[in-house]
């Protein structure tokens, strides 16, 4: 089904580079990516290995140094970038909210794309959207509620549900359980998991540093060390000792149940936590 599904991301032997006082960096060397629709990928590596300059790929926030970046089927550097963006849904878990707005209010400002809300811009099948979406990620009894006291967790799932509002193809999570308690993470990997049987064709990039903080809905993974794949493909298939050894750099035992995963670290033939 996967592979004959059309593509909504593509890097062509992508290499993107940034100059500074120590001179050239390299940020990604020679990446081949393709990303269908309806995949939910997990995009996993070390600090520095170009996870987020491939989300900034993805989002339309930068171009290659050399090869080509397609995003929903248009070129970037041959397409307006402001129209693309508009169609790419992005959450940044450091990405600031207006701490006295509403649950729903901020939840429809994404339909503006706005920081503030435009009151007059949305209509009823808006304010529809947005209870769907707030109903979705399991904010109902919040939605009037002020994000200044609401939990980090619930400010997590405001921010996929705003960046739902206009119906993107693609949706890109950056670190979305990054300084979750237990409880929270387990509650936004649930919303995760829901939202993905929802919108079966909703494609999904997910950034992590840690395997226990995939949804179970993830598909397929891209493994990248300093800059390169070192492995892609579905996630059964990636996720093997071998892989996430090299991808990491140290020694790893890799194991998955009912959709989720972990690794620990091997020392002297045994597994240590």
């Amino acid at each position: 089904m996967w592979d004959t599904a059309p593509p909504v991301f593509e890097l062509d032997a992508v290499d993107v580079w940034a100059h500074g006082p120590g001179g050239r960096t390299d940020m990604l060397v020679g990446v081949d990516w393709t990303v269908r629709e309806g995949q939910r990928w997990a995009l996993l590596g070390h600090n520095g290995a170009g996870k987020s300059t491939i989300l900034a790929l993805a989002g339309a926030l930068r171009f290659p140094g050399s090869g080509s970046v397609t995003v929903l089927g248009k070129r970037l550097g041959k397409v307006d970038i402001r129209e693309l963006r508009a169609e790419v849904g992005a959450v940044n878990a450091a990405q600031r909210i207006p701490e006295h707005l509403t649950i729903t209010d901020y939840v429809l400002t994404g339909a503006s794309g706005t920081v503030q809300p435009l009151y007059g811009r949305y209509g009823p099948a808006e304010q529809a959207r947005a209870r769907e979406l707030i109903g979705l990620l399991g904010l109902e009894r919040l939605a009037e509620r002020e994000i200044q006291v609401c939990s980090q967790g619930e400010r997590g799932r405001a921010r996929i549900a705003r960046a739902l509002m206009p119906d993107p193809r693609l949706l890109l999570l950056d670190e979305p359980a990054n300084a979750l308690d237990l409880p929270s993470r387990e509650e936004l990997l649930a919303a995760i998991d829901l939202l993905t049987r929802q919108y079966p064709q909703l494609t999904l990039v997910i950034v992590t540093h840690h395997l226990e903080e995939l949804p179970t809905s993830v598909t397929h993974a891209l493994l990248l060390r300093e800059g390169s794949a070192v492995a892609a493909g579905p996630v059964a298939e990636v996720m093997t000792d071998a892989n996430l050894s090299a991808c990491f750099g140290i020694p790893l035992s890799v194991r998955g149940e009912d959709g989720r995963w972990a690794a620990r670290l091997v020392r002297r033939g045994r597994d240590v936590a």
